[in-house]
Formats: C-alpha cells, structure tokens, sequence
C-alpha cells in the first residue's frame, strides 16, 4: 500500500514537469512566427544538456583508461626489475 502511494505523490509532482516541453514549444513555435530567433537558442540548449552527459562518462573513461595503463606499465617494470628465482638458484 505504502508503495502505491508513493508512485500517486510521484506521479503527481512529474504532472507539472511533462507540462513543460508542450509550452516550450508553444513559447518557440509563437516566438519564430513573429520573427524571433529563440527557436535556435532553444536547439542550442537542448544539444549542449545531451552532450554534457556523454561528456561527462567519457571523461571517466579516459581517466580510468590512462590509470589502469599507468598501473600495468608499473607492475610490468616492477617484474622486469625484480630478480627472478632462476637467478637466485644460479649461485
């Protein structure tokens, strides 16, 4: 019952935010009829909330990318710089 109810209050705060893009629009559509130019910023601002999100991960990526090859470049060269047992065994 509890769970319900909190979906009802959800829903009923999301009715005011579906609300929006229908009067964005209407803003636009009026504002490019009288000869306005905020269509475009609209477009504009629409590309740069879609891109910040892939900018965002791809940035983490990166970042993880180039830590994990530093980390590999360090375990390899700790190898390499690490006496082997054969050696040991020689003397």
């Amino acid at each position: 019952m509890k769970k319900i109810v909190l979906v009802l209050i959800t829903l009923c705060f999301f009715v005011d935010v579906f609300a929006q893009c229908p009067m964005c629009k209407m803003s636009a559509e009026s504002n490019m009829q009288a000869g306005g130019t905020m269509g475009n910023g609209l477009n504009a601002g629409i590309l740069y909330m879609l891109v910040a999100p892939y900018l965002i991960v791809a940035g983490i990526a990166i970042w993880w990318w180039r830590n994990r090859k530093n980390e590999e470049e360090q375990e390899s060269t700790e190898e390499w710089l690490r006496p082997s047992d054969d050696a040991a065994s020689w003397n």
